[in-house]
């Protein structure tokens, strides 16, 4: 996954398929062109490692020249061709080969034709390295195609985003929107706040930490706030409800997250099911839960020396360690067994490094 300006893109067509079908339009047009000697006319900006690469395959006499054209501003076309970069004049009573980097609706197509159609040329032709053939409505042959795609759009080998994405050797098609909340559990030390960190800034994600919503709901003297520590206070519990509904708040200031981390919550069984719940409201469900695991002796390393810098007291007694991952067995266990009965709980090695864990769950996550 690659992620240019704001929008994430996946992985669509490798750097040997689009090699395969470069080569595969040079060898149609030599069949018909190499006892002559024909003009290929690229269009700019897209087109310029199509044709170079067209090139080097095509090992006959031939000349180029570039014609620029634009109809396309973010990621929907205009509507509205524009001539930027007109042909060459010397081009009569010559075989003419348009090499297009791709083909859609036809409008750019239809641009060209009529710039040609003036030009006496003896004959012309379409060859276009990608062709989207389901909603292409012009009325003229693309006689030469490397690839048949659909309907997507993509960016590499020329195509741009807002001009970002051209020099890539590969083709990415756009990662529709798609909501991904995950649940991510862990024992104290697992890096869980370090992966989510990584993971929301990966695929435009909103990490909600109960921690961190109670300290600033706290902080902040919310209505909530005082209501969660009203029951502090008096020593009880705060009740699901309380934080489900700043979790829900959360959630309605975030309307442009692809999905949500939850750290935290749920704890039990019981805030599982409140969660899904919550969720079903909102037309949006839990996509998976991830556990990171590691061994309970690397973990009090790790946080004893995290102690040392952090000053945290409950990260300096090693059996008050112990004690925090007895209750996160004894919490995470129903939790672990509500969710795999949902098909939607995964562990990942938690020890190693950084990148590498993250490598880990992002396989997970884009397996979804």
């Amino acid at each position: 996954m690659i992620k240019l300006h704001d929008k994430h893109f996946k992985p669509f067509l490798s750097e040997a398929q689009i090699k395969a079908a470069v080569k595969k339009v040079a060898d149609q047009v030599a069949a018909d062109y190499k006892d002559e000697t024909p003009i290929f006319v690229g269009v700019l900006n897209g087109s310029f490692m199509f044709v170079s690469d067209f090139l080097k395959e095509y090992q006959h006499p031939c000349e180029v020249s570039f014609v620029k054209l634009s109809s396309y501003q973010g990621l929907t076309s205009t509507g509205i061709v524009e001539t930027l970069l007109d042909v060459s004049e010397d081009i009569e009573g010559r075989s003419v080969i348009i090499l297009e980097d791709i083909i859609d609706t036809g409008r750019t197509l239809k641009k060209l034709i009529h710039l040609f159609s003036k030009a006496n040329v003896k004959e012309f032709k379409v060859a276009s390295l990608f062709y989207k053939s389901e909603i292409y409505n012009g009325e003229y042959t693309i006689d030469y195609v490397g690839i048949d795609i659909p309907d997507k759009f993509i960016v590499g080998y020329g195509l741009d985003y807002n001009e970002l994405g051209r020099n890539l050797k590969e083709v990415y098609q756009l990662n529709q929107k798609h909501m991904i909340n995950l649940v991510l559990f862990g024992k104290p030390g697992a890096g869980k706040g370090t992966q989510a960190d990584f993971l929301k800034d990966k695929y435009n994600l909103k990490h909600i930490s109960t921690g961190d919503l109670f300290r600033y709901n706290m902080k902040n003297d919310t209505e909530l706030g005082q209501l969660a520590k009203s029951y502090i206070d008096r020593g009880d519990l705060v009740p699901d409800e309380v934080t489900i509904k700043m979790l829900q708040d959360a959630v309605e200031k975030n309307p442009d997250a692809s999905g949500f981390i939850f750290d935290g919550f749920p704890r039990t069984t019981a805030q599982a099911k409140a969660l899904d719940a919550f969720l079903t409201t909102k037309e949006m469900k839990i996509d998976a839960t991830i556990a990171l695991e590691a061994n309970d002796e690397v973990l009090i390393q790790r946080l004893l020396e995290r102690g040392k810098v952090s000053g945290r007291s409950d990260d300096q007694d090693e059996s008050k360690i112990r004690n925090r991952f007895d209750e996160y067995n004894e919490k995470t266990a129903p939790l672990k067994d509500f969710y795999e009965a949902q098909n939607k709980f995964h562990s990942v090695n938690g020890i190693g490094a950084i990148d590498e864990i993250t490598h880990r769950l992002a396989k997970v996550i884009e397996e979804l």
